[in-house]
């Protein structure tokens, strides 16, 4: 919910850019931060430091502010972020309602959720900054229009995301708690996406996981030689699942993850008849690609 009430000041503090990644958080050094938002001729960034475990407020005028990471109800935590904005002159107005979540209670009412974790916060960052690591590798092979590597706080994932370039049908919205707008925008073009989510929320998988998606999904998803042998298609999400045990326990984490990646994309590319040759930058000469040796592939049904 935390996450929720920064992401919102990134969407109020800042113009729409494609798909909204203007809101997203990005990782860093420390923690979770929005990208440099503004307020009048300034610049702002909120960040989650889970190394200091506090919210820190930065302005471009030398202005700044934090508020401990402890624990406390969520309707706290908003009064106290708002007022440390007020008192650095920032004037922010938010819809409170949280998004893509079950049962939503106001920020400014919830004096229900109050956990935190600390070591858990923490372990979870380092978490996001390895995958990160590992899917700035995969980005770099790309051509075409590519997402950042970034968090969303209302689905609660780290994701990226692969364009083909051409429009996509109207998506059908019904998210939960979000406007059709939304993800209408969000999927307003052919797309490929690969992350990794905690588990649990709206989503029937309740383990930490990555998946990869393609919208539209293309017929032959589900049949689709996918790897490593642990990956899998889940038809009730309509994603490829890899359990994040499976990769945490493997030999080479790094390769492994490249390889759900590489193979997902390759399938779902494949099947939407992507121009690859156009959107793809060609491997060095003598740089393997992400192991594909065929033992290794499975059918993703």
């Amino acid at each position: 919910m935390w996450t929720q009430v920064v992401g919102k000041l990134a969407l109020g503090l800042s113009p729409l850019t494609n798909h909204y990644w203007n809101t997203a958080l990005q990782i860093t050094p420390r923690g979770l931060a929005t990208l440099p938002l503004t307020v009048d001729r300034r610049l702002i960034t909120i960040t989650f430091d889970f190394v200091s475990h506090r919210l820190a407020v930065e302005l471009s005028d030398g202005g700044h502010a934090t508020v401990p990471l402890g624990p406390r109800p969520v309707a706290e935590f908003y009064r106290l972020v708002m007022d440390a904005l007020a008192r650095l002159d920032v004037h922010a107005r938010i819809w409170t309602v949280p998004v893509e979540v079950p049962n939503p209670v106001r920020f400014e009412a919830d004096t229900t959720h109050r956990s935190y974790d600390a070591a858990a916060a923490r372990a979870c960052w380092q978490v996001l900054v390895q995958i990160k690591r590992v899917l700035e590798r995969f980005r770099g092979g790309f051509l075409g229009k590519t997402s950042p590597v970034h968090f969303w706080w209302g689905s609660f994932d780290l994701a990226h995301t692969r364009f083909s370039g051409r429009p996509a049908p109207l998506h059908p919205g019904g998210i939960p708690n979000l406007a059709d707008a939304v993800t209408r925008e969000a999927y307003s073009h052919e797309c490929i996406s690969v992350g990794w989510w905690p588990g649990g929320g709206l989503a029937p998988i309740l383990e930490p996981a990555f998946y990869a998606y393609a919208y539209p999904e293309p017929p032959g998803c589900p049949d689709a030689v996918i790897a490593p042998a642990g990956a899998s298609y889940d038809i009730r999400m309509h994603e490829w699942i890899l359990p994040y045990e499976a990769v945490r326990r493997a030999p080479d984490p790094d390769a492994t993850l490249l390889e759900f990646a590489q193979t997902t994309y390759d399938a779902a590319a494949d099947l939407g008849k992507w121009d690859r040759a156009a959107l793809e930058r060609p491997a060095p000469s003598g740089a393997p690609l992400p192991a594909t040796d065929p033992s290794r592939l499975r059918r993703s049904g």
